[in-house]
């Protein structure tokens, strides 16, 4: 899978937020362009709100709240078996891909187009042919979705490790992966591990050690790791060894084997329950708080790793740095409140940061969104039809806030163990140079455009695309 999308398909992108001619770089106080997008998957305005609620007050406001430009983004899907056919509700790895690349595809590509299986140049291969920086921070496995798609090309998302390529689940076949034509020794690119491993991004942090440390595809002894480690990437392990990390060079980090563990958790684990009926009444879980999660205590925060991103790349150049909060998603399939909640603090905490870095540097364009939507809704903690003897459908949550008041938080997109995404525009929040000239309303793709035009960089034909 080596060819690349033709810049006519990039093309046809609209660039909302351009008033410039595509390629020159918006105005940026003097210095190198820098563009810094966050990204927090799943978080919708349900869940900025419902974590607005518990972190600050019925009358405090996050420091997203802060940004001076707001829009709107609308998500799109394409159906793999027609592409002309658009489905109305994505998954994480078609939206990161829009964002990433400009094109809009199907539910669990990455960085490739529906249909005809062709690679989508990213704005971070982009970025590192021009010789700017670049670096990933996210929460989860850094072979997840989200990260994948600004460095990854291939067919299925599942396809993370050497491993994971070619496998089959006769229980829920829906699990099973053939990425067979793009093992490297069909010629392909191997796994989403092994592609960053080869990769020329310069800081990758997050998850999903175990992807890394298992033998590259047709060797023995050379893991993943090692790959990386021969294209000049120093591993670190642990925070302290991140703490400690000189700048320069380029940077692996991986925390955990997998996701890496939530900031919090329901007081005792509590997590959102099926609403009883007993004698003909409702009966509600009983409401629960939040407390730290002790799964956390070893992970890095994603401000500590956006900040020692930061620090590896402020060079003065130029550079691109995307950082996700990744488990607002992750804890919301799984119906957990706090831990979504948790996850968005994180979020907010490193918006802070991020826009202490910007002013300073006021070259820096900060975009905050999504990917898409999710299950959770903020809804009335006991219905006002409870007359009726209403309740939830599905599974339900009252989490006690700091106010002393009761959140009902609703989780009902179907009746199987994880909750599904919803498909609601998401928001966009912006900073910096060019930020006023976003329009209200705006299609996920049209971010990619967005960061080309403020990075001054230039889409890709066919016969120079890196």
């Amino acid at each position: 899978m080596t060819k690349l999308v033709a810049v006519a398909l990039l093309l046809t992108i609209v660039c909302h937020g351009c008033t410039a001619e595509q390629g020159a770089p918006a105005s940026s106080g003097g210095g190198a362009p820098k563009m810094i997008l966050i990204i927090g998957d799943g978080m919708d305005q349900h869940q900025i709100t419902i974590a607005r609620n518990y972190l600050v007050g019925y009358e405090g406001r996050l420091t997203l709240d802060t940004l001076p430009e707001r829009s709107s983004v609308q998500t799109q899907t394409l159906a793999e078996e027609d592409p002309r056919v658009p489905e109305y509700v994505p998954d994480s790895a078609n939206t990161a891909t829009s964002m990433a690349t400009g094109i809009i595809t199907s539910a669990g590509r990455i960085g490739t187009t529906a249909g005809t299986d062709h690679d989508a140049v990213s704005i971070m291969e982009l970025a590192a042919a021009a010789g700017f920086g670049t670096g990933i921070v996210t929460t989860s496995s850094v072979t997840d979705a989200t990260p994948a798609s600004f460095v990854a090309h291939i067919n299925q998302r599942l396809c993370e490790s050497p491993r994971a390529m070619v496998t089959r689940n006769p229980t829920n076949p829906a699990f099973s992966t053939d990425c067979s034509q793009d093992l490297r020794a069909n010629g392909g690119k191997g796994s989403i591990a092994e592609q960053i491993a080869a990769s020329n991004v310069d800081v990758v942090l997050g998850g999903g050690a175990r992807n890394f440390d298992q033998p590259a595809e047709g060797e023995t002894a050379t893991t993943v790791s090692d790959l990386a480690a021969a294209n000049g990437f120093r591993l670190v392990r642990t925070p302290a060894e991140l703490a400690a990390l000189a700048p320069g060079g380029k940077v692996l980090g991986l925390f955990s084997p997998g996701t890496l563990g939530v900031q919090w958790r329901g007081a005792g684990d509590a997590k959102a329950e099926e609403v009883a009926h007993v004698d003909g009444r409702v009966v509600y879980p009983e409401a629960f708080g939040c407390e730290p999660n002790p799964e956390f205590d070893t992970m890095p925060t994603v401000e500590a790793m956006a900040r020692a991103a930061l620090t590896q790349l402020d060079d003065g150049g130029s550079f691109l740095l995307m950082i996700e909060s990744a488990s607002i998603d992750k804890q919301s399939h799984l119906r957990r409140p706090c831990g979504q909640i948790g996850e968005l603090k994180q979020l907010d905490d490193t918006v802070k940061m991020v826009l202490e870095y910007a002013r300073s540097h006021p070259e820096t364009l900060v975009l905050v969104t999504a990917d898409h939507s999710q299950a959770a809704q903020l809804i009335p903690e006991t219905s006002v039809l409870a007359a009726l003897n209403a309740a939830s459908p599905g599974h339900f949550a009252r989490v006690r806030t700091l106010e002393g008041a009761v959140m009902g938080i609703n989780y009902a997109t179907n009746d199987s163990s994880q909750e599904d995404h919803s498909g609601a525009d998401v928001p966009l929040f912006a900073y910096g140079p060019g930020a006023e000239e976003i329009p209200a309303q705006i299609r996920q793709a049209d971010i990619f455009g967005i960061m080309l035009r403020h990075l001054g960089l230039t889409p890709p034909t066919s016969s120079s695309a890196p």
